[in-house]
This record gives C-alpha cells, structure tokens and sequence, in this order.
C-alpha cells in the first residue's frame, strides 16, 4: 500500500464517520471511477484524458485568445516539438511527449511556483498517475535521454506560449524558460483553437501514434 492510500486509512480507522466523506476517486464520463490515491492503469481512458486535458487551461487562463490556451494544445506542440528536435523519434518517445502532462486531466494545470509551494507530496501525487498512463498504453519509464528531450520540447513550448499567448516580453521569457535555439524555431506559431477541435485533434493524433 501506497504512502498517502496508508494515510488516508489511518484517518477513516481513527474516525469511521468521515470515511464515507473521505472520497478519494473520480467517476470519468467513460464510467470508469479511478481511485486517486491508488490509480489503476484499468481505469485509464484516453478518451478521458483527451477530454479533460482539452477543458483544462494553462497559464491559468490568462492567455490572448477568444478560447483558452489548453494542456491538450501544449500536449500536441510538445509533440511536434519533439519530432523537430529529433527528427527520428520512434512514436513511443513521441507519445510519451503527447501524454507529458496527463496526469493533469486529474488534478489540473497548476503553475510552477505553487508546485514548488506544495512540495514533494504533490510530486508523488503526479508520479503515481503518471505511471498509470504509462502502464495502460505500454510506455516504459523514460530514460535520462528521452526526459532531457521532452523536457526540453517543454520549456520551449512554454517560451513560445509566453511570448504569444501570456504577455511575456522576449527577454522577460528568455530568463525564465531558455530561448529555443533550434532550426526553424521562428516557424511555431500558436493559437487558441475551440475545445472540441482540439481534443478531436488530441486524440487523432494518440491514435496515429499508437498505429490504430
């Protein structure tokens, strides 16, 4: 048994009248009820994911832009990202770019600084799910080199997204996230899409990377 699943039944042992109250999983609109604390790979969807990652917004919002800026949207610039900074990624290292951010289809896209705020509780809280994702569609845990790429298909996603999207100034988002130093990096233009053509991308292209 997990760490924060021992805790939590600690605390309905000691008072059974909250355990009922305690609800420590989610029903997704596929029906499945994932358990939070303990999540399951069975009761991973992409569906689900797909669906809430396309409501979720980053920058909390505060992006241009008659729709949100979503993680589904960022998810498939990662993506591209990825395939431009290495142009041979395998669709396995490319679909562990896509579902980067999964776990936030769960919990939401919370900013950097209020990550670091929380502290490591909430970096196991999103490692569990993480690994859920990763069990369900048959990725393995990626080693040094494929995190260092996506990591940095992330950052320099999140300076194009600044700088487009979120008011940032160039030199202001050079600081903060590194300015992408690659061939063709001028070309990324980003724009807020509506929900539903986004997730309906989102999920063409986990299906094109899963060869189904």
């Amino acid at each position: 048994m997990n760490p924060a699943r021992r805790r939590a039944r600690g605390r309905a042992e000691r008072n059974p009248g909250r355990m009922m109250s305690e609800r420590a999983w989610q029903r997704m609109l596929s029906g499945r009820r994932l358990d939070l604390l303990d999540p399951s790979p069975l009761d991973v969807e992409i569906e689900d994911i797909a669906h809430g990652l396309a409501r979720v917004a980053r920058w909390n919002g505060q992006t241009i832009g008659e729709h949100p800026y979503t993680v589904a949207e960022h998810s498939l610039l990662v993506e591209r990202l990825v395939l431009r900074l290495k142009p041979k990624a395998t669709p396995a290292e490319r679909l562990e770019a896509l579902l980067h951010d999964a776990p936030e289809y769960v919990i939401g896209d919370m900013i950097s600084p209020f990550k670091a705020a929380l502290g490591l509780d909430y970096q196991e809280f999103e490692d569990r799910l993480a690994r859920a994702v990763r069990m369900r569609f048959g990725l393995t845990e990626p080693d040094e080199k494929l995190a260092r790429l996506v990591k940095r298909a992330d950052r320099a996603s999140a300076y194009f997204e600044a700088v487009q999207l979120a008011g940032f100034g160039v030199a202001e988002a050079g600081r903060i996230f590194g300015r992408p130093r690659f061939q063709g990096a001028s070309e990324f233009r980003l724009e807020s899409r509506p929900i539903n053509e986004v997730q309906s991308a989102f999920l063409a292209r986990f299906h094109e990377l899963m060869g189904e």
